[in-house]
């Protein structure tokens, strides 16, 4: 790809950015090299952009979350000794 500079500089198109927002630009030895400053993630950030959903209350089974399956085994194990 070839660009032409006009006299406000170099208009770099988007599509070769990417979703990097902040760049370097280093000038060495006769070239220009323009790197993308990476966003370091952060534990912090974690919420920030929660997922909505159309799942209202009543579709979830809550019950079944709650429900332990060694627990179960383990009362029909008793119920069997005591029988």
């Amino acid at each position: 790809m070839k660009l032409t500079a006009t006299e406000n500089g170099l208009l770099i198109p988007k599509e070769l950015l990417g979703e990097n927002q902040e760049f370097e630009i280093i000038q060495e030895n006769g070239k220009i090299i323009i790197t993308s400053i990476k966003q370091t993630s952060s534990i912090w950030d974690l919420g920030s952009n929660p997922v909505e959903c159309d799942v209202t209350d009543g579709a979830i089974n809550h019950d079944r979350y709650l429900y332990n399956p060694l627990t179960e085994i383990k009362a029909s194990l008793t119920e069997l000794k005591d029988s």
